[in-house]
Parts: C-alpha cells; sequence; structure tokens
C-alpha cells in the first residue's frame, strides 16, 4: 500500500484488483436455478476471506438444460497474488437444493513475485 498525506488528507492507493469471468453452462438433463454464492479467497499471506450472498452480479440465473449464463466480476487483494473457489446453492424444479463446485483458480500478478498456493 503506498500512501499520502496533505494538508489533513490522507490518501491511500495499492490494492490488487482482478476481475474474472465465470460461466455457468447447465449440461444435465433438468433445469436449475442459482441460488446463492459462497467464495472462499486467500491471499499470498494465507489469509482467508469468505463472501456469501444471494445470485451473482445481482442477478439469480434460470438454466435449462443446454443453457448457459456468463458474468465477469472481481475481487481486491492486499497482495499481488492469491486463490478462489467456492459454490453455488442452487435449486432443482422440485425445490431440493443441490451444491455446484468452483474449481481453485489463482490470481497472479505479472508485477509481483510468484507465490504457489
Amino acid at each position: 500500500m503506498y500512501s499520502t498525506t496533505t494538508h489533513g488528507v490522507r490518501v491511500t492507493a495499492g490494492a490488487y484488483f482482478w476481475t474474472y469471468p465465470i460461466e455457468i453452462a447447465n449440461v444435465g438433463a433438468d433445469p436449475v436455478q442459482l441460488i446463492s454464492r459462497h467464495w472462499v479467497i486467500t491471499d499470498a499471506n494465507g489469509k482467508r476471506v469468505e463472501v456469501k450472498g444471494l445470485g451473482v452480479v445481482g442477478e439469480q440465473p434460470h438454466l435449462d438444460p443446454g443453457e448457459s449464463f456468463t458474468y465477469t466480476s472481481g475481487v481486491p487483494l492486499p497482495t499481488a497474488s492469491g486463490m478462489m473457489s467456492g459454490s453455488y446453492a442452487m435449486t432443482l424444479e422440485d425445490g431440493s437444493e443441490i451444491t455446484v463446485d468452483v474449481p481453485a483458480f489463482s490470481l497472479d500478478s505479472p508485477f509481483g513475485p510468484t507465490t504457489v498456493n
């Protein structure tokens, strides 16, 4: 982080921010609806943060078989690298809930040291 104070006003810059695209494709035989998300975000120092919430980017997409939904989101980190993984809670037409895993993916800045997470 970089910070300076001038005339009693502090300005801080330096957090890393990543955007990442996600595609959710219904390759099964039954319609599904995404209800909520659960992310586990780990920075290069091993600090772990969990984020839970309804939907993704303000939506709870319904996917019939063969349909997909793509969105882009972002995450700030205090370090030049990190990891994300998580899951989506989805419902089937009969009201039952399933948990769909999101694979772990790395967040690595080309301007920082590479860290294996």
